[in-house]
């Protein structure tokens, strides 16, 4: 009896620290099971995404401040304005092209051809790695910091479904349903939702995010995938444009491209014509500028030594287009007569003002950046002609850089120029007002916003 009753305590003794063993485990399975759940991976890929892309935004915009300064510090010297003009973004251009082909040759174009690939099921090697996330990121960073006419909106969705195929492996330490490798269900939502997300964390549109998402996604969309796109697309804006105003770069959170038409009534409804019209042009134009780029590709490929040529000295073609772009968009020559010294954001951001620059017959330099639009002997219109006639061309030869880039901001002037050439001759435009002739520059534009 006396051993039997040692062996029974012997066994409660041991009992209870399984027992404390066996509650620790569920509690470690409750927080990794709720660690691995969706909401913490979209917040997780909108956070990253939207710190990569103010990241890039802000080492971009102090790379063309540089620029801008080093060629205004060289005034009145024009021989060494257009050198610095034109050897600043060829070097960035250059160093873009070389630290792609070196590190990873995947992280050229968009990726949202490759992406739809992926998607659609078929393995692509290299893609979805950090290399090429290294490689897209700073190869995209110097060439929007160099001024050409590329966008960031393609790049940045490749970027973001890298993103979320490495955060995918990581999570599959909390939960195994998050398995790249074999392309799984929750891999294929979450790349759907990082499409929503690069374009979200581009330009604050979470809407346009998931609506891209379902363009690149055409062929089958699941329904369980909106309020994921929607979701880790608005965390993305939304910390974008915090940090945005965090960084004193807005005084509240906005829309990017911000207008500041009349609120009571934006517009009359005899334009809205004129809308459709803008509607109508921007299809065909946007078909003919993919018609064009095709086309240049194409003809580069059919020419069998031209592209072994290319293929063999890669500096060569972007270097050729860079030095040609700048040249063409030097401010002191032919740039003075298509607002040559605008950088792609500026262009945009002063198309976007309410202002009729035909009407104004005072200093130009007092306009500020819109002083680039308006030309002592040449008339707004044909500048705003020839800046729509340079940027269609040279954005479709730039596209075809074997760097990082996209489209989407090149085209996106061509309706925004549109819709100012209608807006500059339209009933609510307003002119600039009477007594605009104060001593301070700052002053006149402070006392008339």
């Amino acid at each position: 009896a006396a051993k039997l009753l040692n062996k029974k305590q012997v066994q409660k003794n041991n009992e209870r620290p399984l027992k404390h063993e066996n509650c620790a485990r569920r509690i470690q399975k409750y927080v990794t099971k709720k660690l691995g759940e969706d909401w913490i991976f979209l917040i997780l890929l909108g956070l990253v995404m939207a710190l990569v892309s103010w990241g890039m935004d802000y080492a971009s915009a102090k790379s063309l401040q540089a620029y801008k300064w080093m060629y205004r510090a060289l005034h009145p010297n024009v021989p060494m304005q257009y050198l610095a003009w034109v050897t600043y973004p060829l070097v960035l251009i250059l160093f873009a092209a070389i630290f792609c082909h070196l590190v990873s040759p995947q992280a050229v174009g968009s990726g949202i051809p490759e992406l739809k690939t992926i998607m659609r099921g078929v393995v692509l090697k290299e893609y979805l790695t950090l290399k090429a996330f290294l490689a897209k990121v700073v190869g995209l960073t110097a060439g929007l910091g160099s001024g050409m006419p590329v966008g960031k909106e393609g790049p940045f969705v490749h970027i973001a479904s890298i993103c979320a195929a490495v955060l995918s492996k990581f999570m599959s330490i909390f939960c195994g349903v998050y398995e790249v490798r074999h392309m799984s269900l929750h891999t294929f939502d979450f790349l759907v939702a990082a499409c929503a997300v690069g374009v979200g964390c581009c330009f604050g549109a979470p809407l346009g995010g998931v609506l891209f998402s379902i363009e690149v996604t055409s062929t089958y969309f699941a329904v369980r995938n909106y309020w994921r796109g929607f979701f880790a697309a608005t965390f993305s804006a939304f910390i974008f444009r915090v940090l945005a105003v965090w960084n004193k770069d807005a005084v509240t959170i906005t829309a990017l491209f911000r207008t500041n038409f009349r609120m009571d009534f934006p517009f009359d409804l005899q334009e809205l014509p004129a809308f459709a019209v803008i509607g109508i042009c921007s299809g065909f134009l946007g078909a003919f500028f993919v018609y064009l780029n095709r086309q240049v590709v194409l003809c580069i490929r059919r020419h069998t030594a031209l592209s072994q040529f290319l293929t063999k000295y890669r500096l060569i073609y972007p270097g050729v287009i860079t030095f040609l772009i700048a040249t063409v968009t030097f401010p002191p020559g032919f740039g003075q007569f298509m607002a040559g010294e605008l950088m792609p954001r500026e262009a945009i951001s002063s198309l976007f003002d309410n202002y009729t620059w035909v009407k104004y017959t005072g200093d130009p330099q007092i306009l500020g950046k819109s002083a680039a639009w308006i030309h002592p002997k040449v008339s707004v219109f044909i500048i705003i002609l020839l800046f729509f006639l340079m940027k269609f061309w040279m954005s479709v030869i730039a596209t075809t850089m074997p760097i990082p880039c996209g489209g989407f901001m090149p085209v996106f002037e061509i309706p925004v120029l549109l819709h100012k050439e209608s807006h500059t001759v339209g009933r609510h435009a307003e002119p600039w007002p009477s007594n605009f002739s104060t001593s301070s520059p700052t002053e006149k534009l402070s006392s008339y916003n």
